[in-house]
């Protein structure tokens, strides 16, 4: 561990994804002898197995590749070839197809991949291990700091100080560093919990994943690797943690219920995890010499599977900011320096955070106009191919003004 009062010209608290992906990016890029502190709570050694799996964009790939770390998980990543969006209720014998996308935003290239996060994690802190411009504090936390006009002071949970230019909360939701610095959320709590688990299936999915829209929320097939599926299944939490506690056959039987048999008989092949499921969209991004990243400043429903790629957008968005700041010799945790980062970044997080709010609110219920209305509106989106490439472009991360790292540029 680096001693009391080293001096880092970025500071980073927490050791998930983003935070990892953001202390690469950084090292990757900034000029030689720019130094990052990543503190971990955890550490490699104490992350927790994860049964979860992410749906990776086209830009988060592109992101990886130049990361250095797309090969590490690429044997085991499952491109999506479609995405199949159905509405019906829980019982139907019958499940409309509504709307399909060739998830290829361009020619022989899937707008989208599904990566277990066990792999992912594992490649990241092999990755960053092997930086020596990053230094772990792990396991470590943050119990305080204090902004001053050239640098952030940071009080480590073991008592040592480190200091900085530039303090990034990567620290989570639910972030205590994000209270600390005065910062306050918009969002709520939804009547709903997720759960995720893995089932293996006799027959191929073909890439395909489907997003089926029941009264209760939306029940999510990802295809994974091998004849298997990622389930991120939202239901109405009452029900849903009578799900969980109920018998691993009971569990299959309502898990089969709305998976279907479209490919063949199912047997559960991960544990099952629940999760509570929230909208939160931090006031302001930034703060003096402070700036949020990931889950610390904006949670999304995951109907649609972009929480990480929303958090890595702000990896790319930051990284540049601070790179190009400080090839010019800037200060690179001055309020007008961040200022760039949270004006690229905040409408687009609050923009994706209020139409998942929406869709989830819209098809979440038993409500036969609205299902009425919400069919039409899939169905017009079918007939119109150029709205169907716009939504195919935005899933991917390719619309807009994007970080050159999403498009697979070096800064």
């Amino acid at each position: 561990m680096q001693g009391s009062g080293a001096p880092y010209d970025v500071i980073i608290a927490g050791g998930g994804f983003v935070g990892r992906a953001l202390a690469l990016a950084l090292a990757k890029a900034a000029p030689e002898g720019f130094r990052i502190a990543l503190i971990d709570a955890e550490g490699p050694a104490g992350i927790k197995p994860d049964a979860r799996a992410s749906a990776l964009s086209a830009a988060s790939k592109s992101l990886l590749s130049v990361l250095g770390i797309w090969d590490a998980v690429a044997r085991d990543a499952q491109p999506i070839t479609s995405i199949d969006i159905t509405d019906s209720e829980l019982g139907a014998s019958f499940r409309s197809h509504y709307l399909g996308f060739d998830d290829q935003p361009s020619p022989g290239q899937p707008g989208a991949y599904i990566v277990e996060n066990a792999g992912l994690h594992s490649a990241l802190a092999a990755a960053v291990a092997a930086r020596p411009a990053i230094t772990q504090l792990a396991p470590e936390t943050v119990a305080d700091f204090k902004s001053g006009p050239y640098s952030v002071a940071v009080t480590l949970g073991s008592g040592a100080v480190i200091e900085g230019r530039l303090l990034v909360a990567a620290d989570g939701k639910r972030s205590r560093l994000r209270e600390r610095a005065g910062i306050k959320c918009v969002g709520w709590s939804y009547p709903q919990i997720g759960i995720v688990t893995t089932v293996a299936h006799s027959k191929p999915h073909q890439g395909r994943a489907v997003q089926h829209f029941l009264p209760a929320g939306p029940f999510a097939m990802l295809p994974l690797s091998g004849n298997r599926t990622s389930i991120v299944w939202t239901e109405d939490k009452t029900r849903g943690d009578a799900i969980m506690r109920g018998s691993d056959e009971n569990f299959l039987a309502e898990l089969t219920t709305r998976f279907g048999h479209r490919l063949g008989d199912i047997a559960i092949a991960g544990p099952r995890q629940p999760f509570p499921l929230d909208m939160q969209l931090a006031r302001s991004f930034i703060a003096d010499r402070f700036a949020l990243i990931g889950d610390a400043a904006h949670v999304v429903h995951p109907l649609a599977g972009q929480g990480l790629n929303i958090g890595l957008r702000d990896v790319a968005a930051l990284s540049q900011t601070v790179v190009e700041g400080a090839r010019l010799g800037l200060d690179i945790g001055a309020h007008t320096e961040l200022e760039r980062y949270e004006r690229w970044r905040r409408f687009d997080s609050a923009f994706s955070a209020a139409v998942m709010d929406g869709i989830n609110r819209l098809f979440s219920n038993d409500s036969t106009p609205l299902r009425a209305i919400r069919d039409l509106g899939l169905g017009i989106v079918e007939r119109t191919p150029a709205l169907k490439r716009f939504f195919v472009r935005e899933a991917s991360g390719t619309a807009g003004e994007v970080p050159r790292l999403l498009k697979g540029e070096l800064i």
